[in-house]
């Protein structure tokens, strides 16, 4: 059996990861530029990976498009032109063999989307477990606590006192902070 202040520990770690995941969902939804919030960090990864296959499909028949059109080409092409043709062929098998990515990029992702499902599942039974009014009676202590540290690292920075020559911040130093010009002007 855990004690009461083992209990505690292990709210405040699960609010801890809680908020940690729901940031790095808003965070993933930011960078697919989706305001709509995805209901897990697995969806959001999801649809990642749709996309980025989509976008390499577009790009794969497109160059299949442009190496049909080569071909067209060279069939009544000088040697110089077909030489030409021979070097874009070069390019296109260049981005076929670039647009792989897309497929083992697709996989990992998939290991990852797994792995998260399994941690949302858990972290979000144990959110249950403990019940809502629970939770929210430890954050708000963790958030009573963080704004009393927050108060406390402000008074210890006020308390460092007269220093040594050579640890003290010099004019010279607090000059370079501010341009001189720039605060001259502001008392003219």
């Amino acid at each position: 059996m855990i004690s009461v202040q083992e209990e505690d520990r292990l709210k405040r770690e699960l609010l801890g990861l809680f908020g940690h995941m729901s940031m790095m969902r808003r965070e993933l939804a930011a960078l697919q530029g989706n305001d709509a919030a995805f209901a897990t960090m697995a969806d959001t990864l999801d649809a990642i990976v749709e996309n980025t296959e989509t976008a390499s499909n577009s790009i794969l028949e497109s160059m299949e498009a442009i190496d049909g059109m080569v071909g067209e080409l060279r069939h009544d092409a000088s040697p110089e032109t077909a030489g030409i043709c021979d070097r874009i062929n070069d390019r296109i098998n260049q981005v076929f063999e670039a647009c792989s990515f897309q497929d083992l990029t697709g996989q990992r992702i998939t290991r990852v989307v797994n792995s998260l499902k399994f941690v949302e599942e858990r972290i979000n039974s144990m959110v249950r477990m403990w019940g809502k009014d629970e939770l929210a009676k430890v954050l708000a202590e963790v958030q009573q606590e963080s704004t009393q540290a927050v108060r406390e690292e402000s008074d210890k920075a006020l308390l460092h006192g007269p220093q040594r020559q050579g640890v003290a911040i010099t004019q010279t130093d607090v000059d370079k902070l501010f341009n001189q010009d720039d605060i001259d002007k502001l008392f003219g």
